[in-house]
């Protein structure tokens, strides 16, 4: 039966009360159906229906605002439940779901993407070490995000001995979709993208159950005009396509050739659209950019870490090592920020469901991340902060199975207040909440894990840094200008070890 075009509006008409929606896509506008989704929500806002959908994304998306992507299902009645790795980008899910007001589930990004898979593949479910140990453990919780939400779908199982999660599989009613081009049998091009996310693991998942695929594009081509090679799924998986001739590749751009790999710039800076870390924050980049070492696979995480791979691209040392994100691209100038996960001048673009492979397989050597709570086991919480739930992304994927992990972050939050000068720092004004806590609210990295796996476990702040040991935390280097006890033992809930810690390089505070 030959594929079905229609308007954005018209595709919202398929999806049927009650139904499970997964839907491709990430921050920043990456794969984002930003037209169908829309009109799902004009749809329900003038009729009522569909109503009581189940939302499954990996990555979150949408501006972090009050608009766009994911923000378009926070209504009272359209949404019964939602799973979703990633919950920051939408405000009015968040608050929905800490309200109670729908059933949340918080699941590592990488997990979801590879169930999506396996529900494909007619397997039963997904087994894994990931999660193991955190907040998605069923001992600990099983990724349920409120008091409503009282299902499990991660289950605690042994296989040979060893411990793993298996995540449910479930039927998907609806995939939807993004790619660039579309032909009259309905094949899929992402080829202008700059990642091809779980574009296939979401469509064969919802071609598997019996369920239904809409594709948004931004133009349909004349048939055979497609690389075969292009293609990202196949017309027989496709039931509908959505076009969209206003579609942009970004939040940011209509279309940036830098990014999906069809031009590339002869100096990436100005594309990466992002002032160079500074003061504070660039204080703990440099710090944590002295535990890399040339020829290692890198991962970067979003925030502080993210401005690491540009402070290497300034120095011209980028090169030295193989770069790489969960969203899929390796090597080129990453793009921090809000449209993080894209990159200029990328060397290669996978799906995010193969990069998850193989970070699930140890290919990475070290990963830098962003940290929220530490506690005195070690342990990290970026995931539920402040009363808000934050979610992982590819938190656990990554942090769990790097052979080595820095975490980065200021040593205390709100207000904190300091300056840099000859080679030290002064803290002029602490902190309103400490970040070294006695034990984290919500548990997204397991030090105990990391223990026993034999992780190299580092802690970088602006004022000191810490190393995992077998022992616990303890203090292996202090800032220049920074009093060990008043600056830094006394703002913690818990005391560290301390032998003999090193002064930080004085070079890491230059201006």
């Amino acid at each position: 039966m030959p594929t079905l075009f229609m308007s954005p509006a018209d595709a919202a008409l398929r999806i049927e009360d009650g139904a499970t929606v997964a839907i491709t896509a990430a921050g920043g506008g990456l794969l984002e159906p930003e037209a169908v989704c829309a009109a799902i929500e004009a749809r329900f806002l003038a009729t009522g229906h569909p109503r009581d959908l189940t939302l499954v994304n990996a990555l979150g998306f949408g501006d972090a605002e009050h608009t766009r992507g994911i923000n378009h299902f926070a209504h009272e009645g359209l949404l019964k439940r939602a799973v979703i790795g990633l919950w920051s980008w939408s405000p009015r899910l968040q608050a929905m779901a800490e309200a109670g007001a729908i059933e949340a589930y918080c699941l590592p990004g990488g997990a979801i993407m590879q169930l999506l898979r396996e529900i494909g593949a007619g397997r039963p479910g997904l087994f894994t070490h990931v999660g193991l140990g955190t907040f998605v453990d069923p001992r600990l919780g099983g990724g349920k995000a409120n008091a409503r939400t009282t299902e499990d779908i991660v289950e605690l199982m042994e296989i040979d001995g060893r411990e793993v999660l298996r995540y449910r599989p479930f039927a998907v009613d609806v995939g939807i979709v993004r790619g660039t081009y579309a032909d009259p049998r309905g094949n899929i091009s992402t080829i202008e993208e700059p990642a091809d996310l779980d574009v296939s693991a979401v469509a064969t998942a919802a071609h598997a159950s019996g369920g239904r695929v809409i594709a948004q594009v931004r133009e349909r081509v004349a048939a055979h005009s497609l690389p075969p090679r292009d293609i990202r799924v196949p017309g027989v998986l496709v039931d509908w396509v959505a076009v969209d001739p206003g579609q942009k590749q970004t939040h940011r751009a209509a279309y940036e050739p830098e990014l999906s790999g069809q031009a590339r710039a002869a100096d990436p800076r100005p594309l990466i659209n992002a002032a160079p870390q500074a003061g504070i924050r660039q204080v703990i980049a440099r710090r944590a950019a002295a535990e890399l070492v040339p020829g290692q696979v890198v991962n970067f995480g979003f925030g502080i870490p993210g401005g690491i791979a540009n402070m290497l691209l300034e120095a011209g040392t980028l090169d030295q090592y193989w770069i790489s994100v969960e969203q899929g691209s390796h090597n080129g100038a990453v793009i921090d920020g809000a449209l993080f996960g894209a990159a200029v001048n990328p060397e290669t673009i996978v799906s995010s469901v193969k990069q998850f492979d193989f970070y699930s397989g140890g290919g990475i050597d070290i990963t830098c991340l962003g940290m929220g709570e530490v506690d005195a086991l070690g342990n990290v919480n970026v995931s539920h902060l402040g009363g808000r739930l934050v979610g992982t992304g590819g938190f656990i994927d990554i942090s769990q199975n790097a052979r080595k992990v820095v975490f980065c972050g200021t040593f205390e939050a709100k207000g904190l207040k300091v300056a840099l000068a000859d080679g030290a720092i002064r803290i002029e004004r602490p902190g309103e909440a400490r970040k070294f806590v006695k034990a984290v609210r919500h548990l997204t990295f397991s030090a105990a894990r990391a223990r026993q796996s034999g992780q190299e476990v580092v802690y970088v702040t602006e004022r000191a840094v810490f190393r995992l040991t077998r022992a616990g935390l303890e203090l292996t280097e202090v800032a220049p200008g920074v009093d060990i006890r008043r600056d830094i033992l006394e703002r913690m809930d818990f005391a560290p070890l301390v032998t003999r810690p090193a002064t930080m390089d004085p070079g890491h505070f230059r201006g």
